[in-house]
């Protein structure tokens, strides 16, 4: 991989790390009903989801999902239905106000949650082959070795923007603990949130369709 791929590679997934996406308004949702616990195992959850697609996209995977109508609209909707039912249990749990944090085994199923969240969903696929192979030089070694590389990179960007939103919406989520009703709705608008996403993918396209 020569330089003049990798910087201007590095820029662009450093603009599109630092615009709000879907995945950093779901963390910050995840970390606004579950405290920061939730939040950070939310946000590695998802890393390890984009790490499932990056390597899907290197064996050329992804390519073939996205191919197929019947394959792009099956993940499509097993994504959606996962986070439309996230949402709701979000909202219904909500009415535990001053819930504890998400203790160690709570951790867990959330970072299992964050890593089918971003996993089943195809627009994640569809965005790295879609970006990623514009930087990669086939005549400087392994294509796939390079789509891995820049993967990675992406990836760990991605991840620090989401650790960033889970700081925030800590704090956000700190000065609300004094008024229960209104971290209630907050949290209940957080499950709604969560399940709005789940509709967004739901309506999605297959690109080039």
């Amino acid at each position: 991989m020569t330089g003049a791929n990798f910087l201007p590679f590095l820029l662009a997934a450093l603009i599109v790390a630092a615009v709000p996406g879907p995945g950093i308004f779901y963390v910050a949702a995840r970390t606004l009903s579950g405290g920061k616990s939730a939040g950070y195992a939310s946000t590695f959850g998802t890393a390890f989801g984009g790490l499932v697609h990056v390597i899907g996209g290197a064996l050329g995977v992804s390519a073939i999902i996205l191919a197929s109508a019947d394959l792009f609209t099956a993940l499509k909707f097993a994504g959606a239905l996962y986070l439309v039912w996230l949402g709701i249990k979000t909202f219904r749990e909500a009415r535990d106000v001053l819930a504890q944090p998400i203790v160690a085994a709570g951790t867990q199923h959330v970072f299992r949650e964050g890593v089918l969240v971003e996993a089943l969903n195809p627009k994640t696929a569809a965005f790295f082959l879609a970006f990623i192979p514009q930087f990669v030089d086939p005549f400087a070694g392994s294509v796939a070795l390079q789509f891995v590389t820049l993967g990675l990179i992406s990836v760990a960007l991605n991840t620090f923007a989401d650790v960033v939103a889970v700081m925030m919406a800590t704090s956000a989520r700190a000065g609300l603990t004094r008024h229960p009703t209104l971290l209630q709705r907050l949290r209940q608008g957080s499950g709604l949130f969560i399940a709005g996403l789940g509709i967004s993918l739901a309506l999605a396209r297959r690109p080039g369709s």
